[in-house]
């Protein structure tokens, strides 16, 4: 009988396809219907961040990390934040550091809520990110209320953030609480125990936690594995190990997994942020919201208005930029989709000598090809879903 050579066959997933969560260009090679191999192709949204942000002072740089994770901007403004503060020895007053924490909770309500409705969407599912924008849209409010804007804040500053908190918009954050674990109990209801969801999620992308730590997994992609590993614990920032909440962690390192440690993280943002909005309406959340110090951080406008020294202070920092002292620095943050960190080099001058950003999506997208294997084509979908891979930090 003559031998008959089979030849696997090369399709392209993407860019444009829907469940490419962006820009993303999968070289797969098929046999039949299985996966044989991932070859993921980037680059499609370079901007060259890293390299304008020399450029620039660092007050001028911040607003290039709110279009990193664009799902979690407030999240990506906060390591850059933290590596200036530690280089030139800047206090976050108290109250500063309180309003961060609640609005990086937020920012992970936001991009878990985004990420678990569309990764249910993408294996079928059409009601989940109905019921889940809805939620979105008021943490948006919530942005638009502090900073101005509902996407690209830049309302973290070095020192601490840009301006105060209305009153009623914290009431309105403790208000939105109780009625969101409501919602977030209908669409655990409706997800977390449909057959077809489990069938197509279950057993899918399997990470151990040998295979985690060598591919520098960090976020819900380790913490599927068993690994209870969160920043927010392990080296806590801004005060977080003052708040009382428990890091989920799950047990076959799979998309459900994934997907049940998501849920559960948004339970535990909220209730970090009832402890947020407790402690910023008492007498002990009284107090400036950004460093007092002239030299990194600009003056009140009334007293800008007034006072010719504040007046010097504030045209200083917004033409020249303040100046950070030589060295270099790593600072991470436990963004909602892993550990985001930001190298800082300074020489000396008002801007950044060199910035290297390390996004958890690029680090995750590398292991498309170990995951992938041996799956069906249409697990695809799913496992850049449970991935999280959001292109503006993978491509930067």
């Amino acid at each position: 009988m003559a031998e008959v050579n089979v030849r696997n066959f090369n399709i392209n997933f993407g860019p444009q396809h829907p469940s490419a969560h962006g820009v993303l260009r999968l070289v797969l090679e098929l046999d039949g219907e299985i996966v044989e191999r991932v070859d993921p192709h980037i680059g499609l949204l370079h901007r060259g961040t890293e390299k304008l942000i020399e450029y620039k002072t660092y007050l001028q740089a911040l607003p290039y990390f709110d279009r990193l994770d664009y799902c979690a901007p407030m999240s990506q403004e906060h390591p850059f934040c933290l590596a200036i503060e530690r280089l030139a020895g800047i206090e976050v007053p108290r109250r500063g550091q309180i309003i961060r924490v609640l609005y990086s909770e937020i920012t992970r309500i936001m991009s878990h809520l985004l990420n678990v409705t569309t990764q249910v969407m993408d294996v079928g599912a059409l009601t989940p990110p109905l019921w889940g924008f809805e939620e979105r849209e008021k943490l948006m409010l919530f942005y638009e209320r502090a900073s101005g804007a509902r996407m690209h804040a830049a309302y973290f500053r070095p020192g601490g953030v840009h301006q105060d908190l209305p009153p009623q918009l914290v009431d309105d954050i403790g208000e939105w609480c109780d009625p969101f674990l409501k919602a977030m109990d209908d669409l655990d209801a409706l997800v977390t125990e449909n057959r077809i969801y489990k069938q197509r999620n279950v057993g899918i992308g399997v990470v151990t936690p040998e295979e985690g730590w060598a591919r520098g997994m960090s976020g819900p992609m380790i913490r599927s594995a068993g690994v209870a590993w969160d920043l927010r614990k392990a080296q806590p920032y801004d005060g977080y190990e003052e708040y009382d909440f428990d890091i989920p962690v799950g047990k076959n390192g799979d998309c459900y997994d994934r997907y049940l440690i998501r849920m559960e993280e948004m339970r535990q943002s909220t209730r970090i942020m009832k402890q947020c909005v407790e402690r910023l309406q008492s007498a002990g959340g009284a107090g400036p919201v950004i460093s007092t110090d002239g030299k990194f951080a600009p003056p009140k406008r009334g007293q800008m208005k007034r006072s010719m020294e504040s007046l010097i202070h504030h045209f200083k920092l917004y033409t020249e930029g303040f100046h950070v002292p030589e060295g270099e620095i790593y600072a991470a943050v436990e963004a909602p989709k892993g550990e985001l960190g930001v190298y800082l080099v300074s020489d000396g001058t008002n801007k950044p000598y060199r910035l290297k950003i390390r996004p958890p999506g690029y680090v995750h997208l590398q292991a498309m090809d170990h995951l992938g294997r041996k799956h069906m084509l249409a697990d695809m979908a799913a496992l850049v879903g449970s991935i999280d891979v959001v292109f503006g930090e993978v491509d930067r």
